[in-house]
């Protein structure tokens, strides 16, 4: 099965990608319980007011063309899903690549893990082409995202 994997080119350069996706991703996805900065660093990101939150470690970075987070703490709960949907992103890689050329700066993201045979792949597609191929591009291109309300 093929992992969720998307691609866009923004206008900002490779130092501002990667540092929208380490220690700024609460400007376009949701704001997280400490900044992403070195590998062994771990951060927990919850969407308010509900109860449901991912816990990913920096476990990789290429600075400034690859970063990756995988997920050591799932609690994903959805109304009239199975409780299996709860820890589905364990265990699962978050991977950025960026690099600049001459259209602008392409940033791939490709969620390791993140395959159709998972109770919430249509969900979970639907939040990162929201906060991934909206919010993020436009937070690049005019500094201004569109973040999960704190």
């Amino acid at each position: 099965m093929q992992n969720y994997r998307k691609s866009i080119v923004v206008t900002a350069d490779a130092t501002a990608a990667f540092n929208a996706v380490t220690h700024g991703v609460e400007h376009w996805w949701t704001r997280p319980d400490q900044p992403l900065r070195h590998p062994g660093d771990r951060a927990k990101f919850s969407f308010p007011p509900g109860v449901s939150y991912w816990t990913f470690e920096l476990t990789h970075t290429d600075d400034p063309s690859r970063v990756e987070w995988t997920c050591v703490d799932a609690l994903h709960v959805h109304d009239g899903q199975p409780k299996a949907i709860e820890t589905e992103w364990l265990g699962t890689k978050v991977i950025w690549r960026i690099s600049e050329g001459a259209a602008g700066t392409k940033i791939e993201l490709e969620h390791d893990g993140l395959t159709p045979k998972l109770l919430c792949y249509d969900i979970c597609e639907a939040g990162w082409d929201m906060f991934f191929l909206n919010s993020l591009q436009t937070y690049l291109d005019t500094g201004q995202g569109a973040p999960h309300p704190s």
